[in-house]
């Protein structure tokens, strides 16, 4: 799909931005978007930043779907702890047969000029300034969500990524998954009617996760750089704890927002062509697992979502989500007044739309949905560890051919600064207990009426 084509480019043009001072038409192209330009016959050099447990688990598996047929190779890995990128480099070295860098951070593999594309799964909080030292350093990115914490981060990234060339994939997976696009095209099509509700769980019941307490003890003080690892959150004494374990303490990940809702929200934006939601209210807590941490095991968060200049329209969104009982079968459900579009079923059905006798009570048309099937089933994994499942394999794929055509990718960066908009909102809800907006004109989260600075 060309640029021109593609609807996700439309995303925040001059007006929203121009007073955050990132007005696309005035940003200049930095010198080393340059750099190099990759022929269709030239090996793609992939550098890992951050050799995590979602890097070793499922980028891998990933990467060795396609990189043969693409002629992409990993040269070098990047970790600020010695254990991980002593692993890491051992690991692809097992891989492609060659050896691999072990660099001690990403300076040091920049500076060598070493890769032309980067994997980033660090730290939640740590995604987009990890992109943008990536975009500076003439690399395109497959980036992880969340892709920010805070509204300063997403704008600083945004406007680096923008003032590139480089090819930038959030890690979206859904994005790329047919039933995924056969929904957005039934939605856009009209053929849904307008979208009056969603409702989006997701529910486990796993006491282990996002712990790490056999690694936990293996990471020393002196075998990392913690003051690099805290990058700009305020100085805290080193916790091991805090570095393995991020997703279970604010500030280094929102937890359930940024981890799961960053999913999920991300169709709502999608599919409605919306590009945030209006407000948002939140409620939970740590109900089960008393084990210190900061982010809440339990929360539901209900959106406001339609056209910031037609308060008429719109319609709600639901996010709860629970980590102490599920059946790890996370949901979205869109509702019209025809019926229903279910992505755990991956149908369209009739179910609960206004039939025609109350319609004719009521003198009004009734507009049933068909009962239809949405393409292929491609299955999304709830568990720690999702292997090199289908969407995520795609979604690598699509990122390795657009690093080659420059073409757009399927969850470019407007896509990550969007969720984020709506994570950021949840979780200034989260910390305050007040309603979330935004400000167009400011790019800011807004709770009291002012900005939301955790």
């Amino acid at each position: 799909m060309s640029n021109e084509s593609n609807p996700r480019r439309n995303f925040i043009k001059q007006a929203a931005l121009a007073s955050a001072g990132v007005m696309f038409s005035q940003v200049a192209w930095s010198a080393s978007s340059y750099k190099r330009i990759i022929g269709a016959n030239d090996r793609v050099r992939v550098g890992v930043v951050g050799f995590s447990d979602r890097h070793r688990a499922t980028h891998i598996p990933c990467f060795m779907n396609h990189y043969k047929e693409l002629n992409f190779d990993v040269v070098g890995v990047s970790d600020i702890w010695k254990m991980r990128r002593e692993e890491g480099a051992a690991t692809w070295k097992s891989k492609m047969g060659h050896d691999v860098v072990a660099y001690r951070n990403n300076e040091e593999m920049y500076d060598k000029k070493a890769v032309d594309a980067v994997f980033i799964s660090t730290a939640d909080f740590q995604h987009a300034l990890h992109a943008i030292e990536a975009v500076k350093a003439g690399c395109d990115v497959y980036c992880e969500k969340p892709f920010a914490e805070t509204m300063e981060d997403n704008r600083a990234a945004l406007k680096a990524i923008k003032a590139s060339k480089q090819i930038v994939q959030i890690g979206s997976q859904r994005r790329s998954g047919s039933n995924y696009h056969a929904a957005e095209s039934f939605i856009k099509s009209g053929k849904f009617g307008p979208i009056t509700m969603v409702e989006l769980t997701w529910n486990v019941n796993q006491p282990g996760r996002w712990r790490r307490p056999d690694v936990v003890p293996l990471l020393k003080e002196e075998d990392t750089d913690w003051k690099r690892y805290l990058m700009n959150r305020p100085k805290e004494a080193f916790d091991a704890r805090k570095y393995l374990e991020f997703r279970l303490f604010w500030p280094y990940s929102s937890g359930l927002p940024g981890q799961w809702m960053s999913h999920q929200i991300d169709t709502v934006h999608w599919f409605s062509g919306l590009q945030h939601p209006r407000s948002v209210v939140a409620n939970g807590g740590i109900y089960m697992w008393k084990d210190g941490r900061r982010n809440w095991d339990t929360i539901t968060a209900v959106f406001d979502y339609g056209p910031t200049n037609d308060l008429s329209n719109g319609f709600q969104v639901t996010f709860s989500s629970r980590m102490h009982n599920g059946d790890e079968h996370p949901a979205e459900i869109y509702y019209s007044n025809g019926g229903e579009l279910n992505l755990n079923t991956n149908t369209v059905s009739p179910k609960g739309g206004m039939i025609q006798k109350a319609a004719d009570a009521m003198k009004m048309k009734a507009n049933l949905l068909p009962e239809m099937s949405l393409s292929e089933v491609e299955p999304v994994i709830a568990s720690a560890n999702t292997g090199g499942d289908k969407l995520t394999s795609n979604h690598v794929r699509n990122w390795m051919e657009c690093v080659r055509s420059r073409k757009t990718p399927n969850a470019p960066v407007e896509a990550g600064y969007s969720h984020s908009i709506a994570t950021i909102m949840a979780n200034a809800a989260v910390h305050t207990g007040q309603k979330a907006t935004f400000d167009e004109k400011t790019q800011e989260v807004m709770v009291g009426g002012k900005a939301f600075i955790a």
